[in-house]
């Protein structure tokens, strides 16, 4: 697979979209995080972990992990990371102003083939 394809689709992905997205407003402890983005869909803990390492691994996201008793890790964005999100962010903005518009287009097009 291309290279740009697949980060493209790491940062495109369900979760990752959302990761990013949330993760421009500030830091997040893994649990605050899953809650936070718990409040738009349900994601596991094992698919939540996958898609925080793959985007760690991409050089989105920063994890710091600090030596406390109980662990504490911190994930935040790293300059390439709040890149890449804003421009996710202005994508699901767009999609949420013009959705009318694609609504009006699917009944159009399921119309016509009627």
């Amino acid at each position: 697979m291309c290279p740009y394809r697949l980060v493209l689709e790491h940062v495109t992905s369900r979760w990752g979209v959302l990761v990013l997205i949330a993760l421009l407003e500030r830091s997040y402890r893994f649990s605050e995080l899953r809650r936070e983005i718990g409040r738009t869909a349900r994601v596991s803990e094992k698919m939540l972990t996958q898609t925080l390492q793959t985007l760690e691994r991409d050089g989105m996201i920063h994890r710091d992990a600090k030596p406390v008793i109980p662990p504490r890790v911190d994930y935040s964005l790293t300059p390439l990371g709040r890149e890449a999100a804003e421009q996710v962010r202005a994508l699901a903005l767009w999609t949420e102003r013009r959705m009318g518009a694609v609504e009006r287009a699917r009944e159009e097009y399921d119309e016509a083939r009627l």
